[in-house]
């Protein structure tokens, strides 16, 4: 059974007239009548009674046209919603994005984006950049912002931020008055490091390591304004992207550029093998651009 079939006899029953039917629908009336004969052998059962002057449902007919007319607007609202989906009249993005990210970069670039596609919901979860990419590779999200480098090669990686990382001290600090330090006289001072499971813990970390040192980590937080007020109160030092730096406003706190120059990169993830909807890729393009 095909749907021109269906939609043939909804005209046929609409005019009651299978001449009227015919040039309503711009064809032949041989051919319409073919298409009605057909219709009738595949369900096994007349549908229509027909005459000279009229045609009549029976009572199958009737139960036909009942199902046709859901069929067809079924059909009718798919077509609808994809045209929709297509031209991001409606849809919905779920997107991972550690705290971070989000508080930095993230408002503003939503704010321009839901006054660009309104209909479009922006379903978003906060999770540490490492829980954000395991999250993407499983199709809990289909969306995720993490940070570079992501050694997964089940991923779709969109780099869209690349930042230096900076020293923060107190203004009291030794270093204070520099305006570029070097990683290696780091060597004994005590750092105030993002918690574990945030990326810029494992980057700072490996960056000490490979300028011949392990870090001396005195306190660990998941929020940038609380290490830096720990800063301020020359508890400690530490570093973060240039972007954080830049939001800090407590007047004892001192940045200085870091040697060798460290960066921080962001990336929007995705699952290669999963279908990704066309509201998806317009965030992307939207965010990169």
């Amino acid at each position: 059974m095909e749907i021109r079939q269906l939609t043939y006899f909804i005209e046929v029953v609409k005019q009651k007239n299978i001449t009227k039917a015919a040039e309503m629908l711009h064809i032949s009336q041989p051919a319409l009548s073919k298409v009605i004969k057909s219709l009738e052998e595949e369900v096994g059962i007349t549908l229509i009674h027909r005459s000279n002057k009229t045609h009549e449902l029976t009572d199958a007919g009737q139960i036909v046209y009942d199902y046709a007319v859901k069929i067809i607007a079924q059909v009718e609202e798919m077509s609808a919603t994809l045209h929709d989906m297509t031209n991001l009249t409606r849809g919905t993005i779920t997107i991972g994005i550690p705290p971070i990210i989000g508080s930095l970069f993230f408002p503003k670039v939503i704010a321009a984006f839901h006054r660009a596609y309104p209909n479009i919901h922006i379903n978003i979860k906060e999770y540490g950049a490492a829980k954000v990419t395991k999250s993407v590779e499983e199709g809990e999200f289909e969306i995720g912002v993490s940070v570079l480098p992501i050694e997964n090669e089940s991923l779709h990686i969109f780099p869209f931020v690349q930042e230096k990382m900076k020293l923060i001290v107190n203004e009291q600090h030794e270093l204070s008055t520099r305006k570029v330090v070097h990683m290696k006289e780091l060597r004994d001072v005590e750092f105030i490091f993002y918690s574990e499971e945030f990326a810029l813990y494992e980057i700072m970390r490996t960056k000490c390591i490979q300028e011949g040192f392990e870090p001396k980590i005195i306190f660990k937080s998941s929020q940038w304004d609380f290490i830096a007020e720990i800063v301020a109160a020359n508890l400690g030092i530490s570093m973060l992207p240039e972007s954080i730096c830049n939001r800090i406003t407590n007047k004892h706190v001192r940045i200085i550029d870091l040697k060798p120059v460290t960066k921080w990169e962001l990336a929007i993830i995705t699952k290669k093998d999963r279908y990704l909807s066309v509201a998806g890729k317009r965030f992307i393009d939207f965010v990169i651009k």
